[in-house]
């Protein structure tokens, strides 16, 4: 027997009856019935309490004066938390410990929590807060990043990524672009919104519901709040309506606050915001600005650039150190860089602090450079899907990403040979062409763009994952792993991984909600690596479970166990079978262990963060996207007529799942590029905090026309079953709308015009970019 075996391994990665079948999500049949239980639907004690946050209204200030006397006052309000309430740390920052549950004395953003109310009803507790009685003496708020610059105030040290020799290229390119870009934030806008239910134990341990993508940090912070050890909280989420990033470090503050509660009441206690509370107190995608200096050639090759990026990441650190690295990975997205320098500023301003959203920063870096290439290409008069291919990443050269990473899987000009043709691209140009010289008014937009997106954690301890298995003596299944069910349909896949180890029907296998007491130390379900991750600690444990069983049968039949096979609910060797679950009654009585642990960590990574330089991708996953626009040059408003995808998901585990990510994907990136603008006012006050204000894409902005397809190419690494993450990559797929937009635009001013349209690209800035072409003063 080869090592492999003996740890459980197996060889064959073969599609077969349960993998790569387009099979529904396992808990559709509830959605659509209304009877899929979130948080918010569990019975709770007949004591419970609900909760509510008191909330900063100034940005930066200190409290000279916090009165509670009248909250406490208020029908039905049992106890409120302060700072003094804590019995541990008064803390939820999971990185540098800068993240207060409760402020004390001072405010650094307007919709910070100073303080929370537990009372009878959630309506009680929400008047309650109200009437308290705070006193501020304002300080000078620092509200976006060119002021944060200027002020030097960052949350954590400027980094700064380099290679070759940018000044000297620069200064020998034959040609030398100047620029900046703008690039919004964006809410989460999940539809279910942050929630936690504290539950009280014995022996002061506490069980959490969370709605969180990170239940091992939700535990650790709760643990260390009150002031107790991580075997004493028990974290659980079955599943989350939406999260997208916003449930991984947020999560903690609303567990802590109301487990400081339920400890200081001795009764359980949910804290669920609502939606305006939720869009001010929790952080966003981060808001990047940049400039650039950028030289290249006649044809639009790039021999060097130049790059300042800066980031808005709030009062907090929070994830903005990992958050700005990989937007430095992902500054190249399909290009080779040889000559680089990126020079990238983390800045700290009185504003919530920004967090982990879908793509991870990485979306922002690439905008950075598909703006500039296609500054290039307009400034060279040359339609900008010619200049991204001549930069594109070759294939045995020009190769070597800017950290230090090789692109061995390139499949981009695959890709884009494909789409190009099938979405008749250069057909489509020339008709716009001659709809722009006809139309006066409405003009239309082409885009063709790229993704390369590198799948795994930055940070190289998050990419292990845990399983748990059991067997029981009826042959049915329930697993247990570290992965969070958020609606993207990883219960489903890493179901069917189980269901194809052992031969059997998905409804064999029941998968439970996710729990720190059943699989501890769990990376959080981020980074697009939930399948990767947890799909083959699964499949190590039932491929532990299958080898005891292959014995078993072995022996009882007269066999060797490499002859055992396990189909359709059948155990045969040649002409002899039995059922799974006669095999299992025996194994039962033959006292074989049918439970098993798995384990996985991702191979081949590696990381140094200080130099900024490795390998931290696995692989790269790859798409490309055509979009067709047309713009009202009058109102600014822009219609989507038209999307294009292909996208790389390797040998999908389930087609219909990774169809459904990449169509919610893009049309989120479209969201995000499109429509979603969050306002501060000059207090620092966030005014875009609900649906009134703050305008995410429907069905609607669909475009009537849309083709997704998936490559069907292999993962040249031994991803589970060969498969591509398709969690964050499609995101980017929405540059295609943005840019689309911006051709619409350059259509309205003459060759070789700027365009400066920043994203979010509104009707507002779009307007003011087709006014700025055509010199009008009002534009300025």
């Amino acid at each position: 027997m080869s090592a492999a075996a003996k740890d459980g391994e197996m060889s064959g990665d073969a599609i077969g009856p349960a993998v790569g079948v387009a099979t529904r999500h396992e808990s559709a049949h509830l959605h659509v019935a209304g009877r899929a239980p979130y948080a918010d639907d569990l019975p709770l004690p007949g004591n419970a309490l609900h909760a509510a946050f008191g909330l900063s209204t100034r940005a930066h200030a200190t409290i000279t004066a916090l009165d509670l006397s009248a909250v406490l006052a208020q029908p039905g309000v049992i106890a409120v938390a302060t700072p003094a309430d804590v019995p541990g740390d008064n803390n939820y920052g999971g990185i540098l410990q800068d993240d207060p549950i409760f402020t004390d004395a001072l405010v650094q953003y307007a919709g910070q929590p100073i303080f929370a109310v537990a009372a009878t009803s959630y309506e009680a507790a929400r008047r309650a807060v109200r009437a308290a009685k705070i006193e501020y003496e304002d300080l000078p708020a620092i509200l976006d990043a060119r002021d944060a610059i200027a002020a030097q105030s960052f949350v954590i040290p400027t980094r700064t990524m380099r290679r070759g020799a940018p000044e000297t290229a620069l200064e020998a390119a034959p040609r030398r672009l100047r620029g900046s870009a703008a690039i919004g934030g964006q809410d989460h806008f999940y539809l279910e919104g942050q929630i936690a239910i504290a539950l009280p134990q014995e022996g002061g341990a506490v069980q959490i519901i969370s709605s969180t993508q990170h239940p091992t940090e939700v535990q650790h912070i709760v643990a260390h709040a009150l002031g107790v050890q991580a075997h004493d909280v028990v974290v659980q989420c079955r599943r989350m309506g939406g999260g997208f990033g916003g449930k991984e470090s947020q999560p903690a503050l609303i567990a802590a606050a109301a487990a400081i509660l339920a400890r200081k009441t001795g009764r359980a206690v949910k804290l669920r915001l609502d939606r305006d509370v939720d869009m001010l107190a929790t952080g966003k995608r981060h808001d990047f600005i940049a400039d650039y200096d950028v030289g290249f050639d006649a044809d639009g090759r790039i021999r060097a650039l130049k790059l300042m990026m800066a980031s808005r990441c709030g009062y907090s650190a929070d994830l903005s150190g990992p958050v700005n690295d990989r937007a430095l990975c992902h500054i190249d997205n399909a290009y080779f860089l040889e000559h680089v320098e990126v020079v990238s500023h983390r800045c700290k301003t009185h504003t919530v602090s920004n967090t982990a959203f879908r793509g991870f920063g990485g979306p922002q870096g690439m905008m950075v450079i598909e703006k500039i290439i296609d500054d290039i290409a307009r400034a060279l008069g040359r339609d900008p899907l010619d200049v991204r291919k001549l930069n594109f990443y070759g294939i045995g050269e020009r190769d070597m990403t800017p950290y230090g990473q090789r692109v061995e899987d390139n499949v981009l000009h695959e890709i884009t040979g494909r789409l190009e043709a099938d979405a008749e691209y250069w057909q489509r140009r020339a008709a716009i062409a001659e709809w722009n010289a006809a139309s006066p008014v409405v003009k239309r937009g082409l885009a063709l763009t790229p993704v390369k997106f590198g799948i795994s954690f930055n940070a190289t301890h998050y990419n292990q994952a845990g399983a748990l298995l059991h067997v029981y003596s009826d042959g049915t299944v329930l697993l247990n792993h570290g992965g969070t069910e958020m609606g993207q349909g990883l219960y489903t896949k890493v179901q069917q991984v189980v269901a194809q180890e052992l031969g059997l029907p998905l409804t064999a296998i029941r998968v439970s909600a996710t729990d720190t007491s059943k699989v501890p130390n769990t990376s959080a379900t981020a980074a697009s690596s939930g399948s990767d991750l947890n799909g083959k600690a699964a499949q190590h444990a039932a491929r532990r479970i299958r080898r005891r069983l292959a014995r078993l049968a072995a022996a009882h039949w007269g066999v060797e166990a490499d002859a055992v096979r396990f189909a359709a609910g059948t155990v045969s060797a040649g002409a002899q079978h039995m059922s799974f679950q006669q095999l299992v009654q025996q194994a039962y009585f033959a006292r074989v262990p049918l439970s098993a642990t798995g384990f996985y960590r991702t191979p081949k990574i590696h990381w140094d963060r200080e130099r900024l330089h490795g390998r931290p991708f696995y692989y790269f996953a790859y798409g490309a996207a055509v979009a067709e626009v047309a713009i009202d040059t009058l109102t600014g408003e822009t219609k989507l007529l038209r999307a294009d995808i292909l996208h790389d998901a390797g040998r999908s585990l389930n087609p219909a799942i990774d169809r459904g990510q990449i169509e919610g994907g893009f049309l989120q990136g479209v969201g995000w590029l499109t429509s979603e603008e969050l306002w501060w006012n000059a207090r620092g006050e966030l005014k875009t905090h609900a649906p009134s204000t703050y305008k995410i894409p429907t069905a609607y902005d669909w475009a009537a026309r849309t083709t997704v397809r998936l490559l069907e190419l292999p993962n040249r690494e031994a991803s589970i079953h060969r498969s591509k993450a398709v969690g964050e990559p499609p995101l980017m797929l929405g540059m295609s709308v943005y840019h689309a937009i911006r051709d619409a635009v350059a259509a309205c001013g003459t060759s070789g015009q700027p365009v400066e349209l920043p994203a979010p690209a509104t009707p507002e800035a779009v307007l003011r970019a087709v006014a700025r072409l055509r010199g009008e003063a009002w534009a300025a």
